[in-house]
Order: C-alpha cells, then structure tokens, then sequence
C-alpha cells in the first residue's frame, strides 16, 4: 500500500518518503487528472520507490544534484520504468550516471497537465536544481528549515546564498519548501534568517 499524500490540491498530488541511511526524501508529484507523475530523487531502496509508485505513471526521474545519497536508486529505476534520468549537466560527472536528457535552467517540464519549472542554485553542488510548482519547491539540499545546505569554501557559499536569496526567496511567503531530507518548511518561515545565516558563513 502506497504512503498517503501528502499534499493533495486540485491540480496535483505529493508523496513523500524517506529511504537509505541518510534519511533522504523521495518525492512522487503527479497530475490529478492524469495521473502522470515525476519521481523526484530516486536515492535509495529501489523496490520501495517502485511500491510507492503503484498509483501513477512515472515519466522521469527529475534529480536535485548528483551526490550519491540522491541518485543511488536512479539507474535501476530508470530501467525499471524507461524513463530518462534527468540532472543538470554540471552535476552528471558527481552522479556517475550521464543523463538522458540534461536539465536547463528555467526550463518547464510538462508533467500531465501541470508545468514544473527547474531552478538552477549551484552552491551545494555545481549542478544543484530545485523544482517549483504552485506554491511548493523541491530544493534538494540548497535550502532546508534552518538554512540552506552545507557547502566546502567561501565561493560556494556565496554561490549557495546568492541562487536562495535570488531564485527562492522571490518566492511568495507561503510557498511550502520539500527538501531532500528532514520537515518541510515555508519561504516565509526561512526568509527572515538569511542575514544570520551570511553572518554565520559557510
């Protein structure tokens, strides 16, 4: 039996699970009226994301960044389903697994009837991408409740702070925040924080 929803609006549905020793998020956010679907971080425990996918039509694997804990079910599942694993080009060499067809920034990505838009916010990694529909942002590890993800030097860092301030906190208030792993969260809960978080450095 599938986990419950955990969002359900007119136009879409989220499930959300957590998988492999690190504890990582995978996302399923399908249409409601046709009930094709994105699986979001195929990171671990294969045969679970397939049982959680009983429901829907998965049509790609949509990838946040390449480190292994996020990508260590893709390839099986890729095969499992044929559909394309999907990551940005800079994160490919870091996953180990070329993708089929390489994300672009702001490019929408047709899920049924719904529009998914991928935000490039390098800084946790190079190729980090978060995916936005309707109000809600799956950000990988770029932003979690508390501040966004670890980085290894300054440059990052200031990468990392500049593609949240710039590409997610333009976001309204409300917008709920899914990240890769842990509680949601809100733009509007995290916004506030963002001077102590330059202050706290990376």
């Amino acid at each position: 039996m599938p986990t419950p929803w955990h969002v359900e609006t007119e136009t879409f549905r989220i499930r959300k699970f957590c998988v492999g020793p690190l504890e990582n998020n995978v996302y399923l956010l399908a249409c409601a009226a046709t009930d094709t679907a994105v699986i979001i971080d195929a990171a671990d425990e294969p045969d679970r994301i397939v049982a959680e996918t009983g429901d829907v039509s998965p049509i790609a694997i949509l990838t946040t960044h390449g480190h292994f804990d996020h990508v260590g079910a893709a390839a099986a599942i890729r095969d499992h389903f044929s559909i394309p694993f999907r990551i940005h080009s800079a994160d490919e060499k870091l996953a180990g697994i070329a993708a089929d067809a390489a994300l672009r920034d702001d490019e929408v990505i047709t899920v049924g009837n719904l529009e998914v838009v991928a935000l490039h916010n390098p800084g946790h990694t190079p190729g980090s991408t978060s995916f936005a529909v309707d109000g809600h942002v799956f950000t990988g590890d770029t932003l979690f409740p508390g501040g966004p993800g670890a980085t290894r030097n300054p440059t990052a860092f200031a990468q990392i702070i500049e593609s949240v301030r710039t590409r997610l906190f333009t976001m309204t208030p409300d917008t709920l925040v899914l990240p890769g792993h842990g509680l949601d969260t809100t733009i509007g809960t995290e916004f506030p924080s963002l001077e102590a978080w330059i202050a706290r450095g990376y």
